[in-house]
C-alpha cells in the first residue's frame, strides 16, 4: 500500500543534510553553540558566587592578592581580576609564589633546572625585578628570601622586601644549596593542620618567622631573620628531628624500646642554646610507630604552636615559646585546624566543633557539624567543609558568625580579606563574604 508522505527517517535525514550544507557554506553553524551547551559547567555555588570562570587546568595553588587572583599550574601561571574573573595575563613558569600583601604584593616565578627567577606585577604580569643566580626562593607576606651558591659548598641567603631592588641582608650558609631548589622548598618548621577540602596554602603568604632553619649536609643552620645571621648550627642524631618553631629550636627524640617509641622534646633558645623547656613522653607525631621510630615529618601546628599527643593518646596544643599547655583534650577529641590565635576542636562524638581562642584561654563559639566535617583556619575565615550534604561555610574566627555559605562539592583554594576562591575541575568561582571577617 502506498504511503501518504515521506517517512520520519527521510525527513530527519534531509534535515541533517540541510544543516550540514548551511554550516559548511557559512550561512548558519549551530554546532559551536550546541557543543558549548553540552560542555557548559554546572554552577559551583549558584546564587552565592559573584562570578565563575573557566581556567587553564588543575591548579597547583591559588592566591588572592589585592585586585588579582593568581593561579599557578605545573607549567604556567595566570592572573584573573577579582572583580569579574576576567583573565589579566598568562606567563610560562614551572613554579610560582606570591609575596607581600595587597598593593605591595608580587608574583615570584621561575623555571626548573634553571637558575634565577622573575618578580612580576600581579595586575599586569610586567617584570619588576629579575635574578639570574638563585636556586631556591621562599615567599612571605613581608619578604622574599633567595638562596644562591656561587661556588661549590659556599652559599648565600638574602632577604628582600617584596618590591625591593636591593637585599635587606645577606648571610653565608656553607654546605646548603644543592638540596634546596625552586619555590618554597620544605624547611624544618611546622606543617599545617587542615582538611582535604581546603588547600593547605589557602591562607596565602604568611609573615616571615623570627627564625628559620636551613637543612643540608646533615646539619640545620638556624638563621635570625631580623639580623640576617646564623645564630646556631645543629647536627641531629639518627633518632632526632629538629624543627624551628617561632623563636625556639625544638629537638624531638624518638627511641625504640620494648616494641614502641619513647619520645621527648627539648626547646632551646638560640644563640645560647639554653634549654627553655623540655617534656618527656610528648609525641609530636613526627614518626609512625614502628621498629625504628624513624622521624620523617615535621610537627603539625602554627608558626608558634605545636600539636602533640600525650602518653595516653590525648591530643594537646603547646606554646613553642615557653612550653605552656594551651589546650589538653579529653579522650576522642581532636584538633581539626590550628594557627597562632585559634584552634578548631571536634568533640568525641563528632557532632560539634568548638573554636578556642588562645588569647582568651576559652571557647569563643561552637557549631553543630556532620560526622564527616573537616576544617581549616586562615587569617580571614574559619572554614568548615561538610560532607553530607556537601557544602562550604566560612565563619568569623572571632565570633563564629557566617561570612558565606554554599552548597557545593568544590575545593577552597584561597581565602582573602573579602571572600573565598573555590575550584571544581577547570572552573573557578569567587564567593564574597556577606560581612567583614572580624578576627
Amino acid at each position: 500500500m502506498a504511503s501518504g508522505g515521506p517517512s520520519p527517517k527521510s525527513v530527519a535525514l534531509v534535515g541533517v543534510i540541510v544543516v550540514i550544507v548551511l554550516a559548511t557554506t557559512g550561512v548558519w553553524n549551530p554546532f559551536p553553540g550546541i557543543w558549548s551547551w553540552i560542555t557548559r559547567a554546572d554552577p559551583i555555588a549558584e546564587g552565592v558566587a559573584t562570578w565563575q570562570a573557566e581556567i587553564g587546568g588543575s591548579p597547583q595553588s591559588v592566591t588572592i592578592t589585592g585586585g588579582s587572583v593568581v593561579v599557578e599550574y605545573r607549567t604556567s601561571i595566570e592572573a584573573y581580576g577579582l572583580a569579574a574573573g576576567v583573565r589579566l595575563w598568562k606567563s610560562d613558569a614551572d613554579w610560582a609564589g606570591v609575596a607581600g600583601t595587597d598593593a605591595k604584593a608580587v608574583v615570584v616565578a621561575g623555571r626548573l633546572l634553571t637558575k634565577g627567577y622573575e618578580v612580576l606585577d600581579p595586575a599586569t604580569g610586567a617584570v619588576r625585578r629579575k635574578d639570574t643566580e638563585a636556586t631556591a626562593v621562599w615567599t612571605y607576606a613581608d619578604a622574599v628570601l633567595d638562596l644562591r651558591c656561587p661556588k661549590a659548598g659556599e652559599c648565600e641567603l638574602s632577604a628582600w622586601e617584596p618590591n625591593g631592588s636591593k637585599p635587606m641582608w645577606t648571610v653565608g650558609t656553607p654546605g646548603i644549596g644543592f638540596v634546596l631548589n625552586a619555590s618554597n622548598p620544605d624547611l624544618p618548621d611546622t606543617q599545617p593542620v587542615s582538611g582535604n577540602r581546603v588547600d593547605t596554602r589557602a591562607a596565602g603568604p604568611l609573615p616571615l618567622p623570627n627564625l628559620i632553619g636551613l637543612p643540608g649536609d646533615g646539619k640545620v643552620q638556624v638563621i635570625d631573620t631580623a639580623q640576617g645571621r646564623v645564630v646556631q648550627t645543629l647536627t641531629p642524631n639518627r633518632n632526632q628531628r629538629v624543627a624551628v618553631v617561632g623563636s625556639r629550636v625544638l629537638t624531638v627524640t624518638g627511641e625504640a624500646r620494648d616494641g614502641t617509641c619513647y619520645y621527648g622534646v627539648v626547646a632551646q633558645d638560640p644563640p645560647s642554646g639554653r634549654v627553655v623547656w623540655q617534656r618527656a613522653g610528648l609525641n609530636l607525631r613526627t614518626a609512625d610507630n614502628g621498629s625504628d621510630c624513624k622521624q620523617e615529618r615535621d610537627p603539625a601546628g602554627g608558626s608558634d604552636v605545636v600539636l602533640g599527643v600525650d602518653p595516653v593518646g590525648r591530643q594537646e596544643l603547646i606554646a613553642a615559646h615557653d612550653g605552656r599547655d594551651l589546650w589538653h583534650g579529653r579522650d576522642g577529641q581532636n584538633v581539626l585546624a590550628v594557627d597562632n590565635s585559634y584552634a578548631l576542636i571536634r568533640t568525641a562524638d563528632k557532632t560539634r566543633v568548638s573554636a578556642r581562642s588562645f588569647s582568651r584561654g576559652a571557647v569563643v563559639w561552637r557549631r553543630t557539624v556532620g560526622a564527616g566535617a573537616s576544617a581549616a583556619l586562615t587569617p580571614y575565615a574559619a572554614i568548615i567543609a561538610e560532607a553530607k550534604p556537601s557544602r562550604i561555610i566560612a565563619l568569623s574566627p572571632r565570633t563564629g558568625g557566617v561570612l558565606t555559605e554554599a552548597r557545593t562539592d568544590a575545593k577552597v583554594f584561597a581565602a582573602g580579606p573579602g571572600g573565598l576562591i573555590l575550584v571544581s575541575g577547570r572552573d573557578m568561582a569567587y564567593l564574597p563574604y556577606a560581612s567583614s571577617p572580624a578576627r
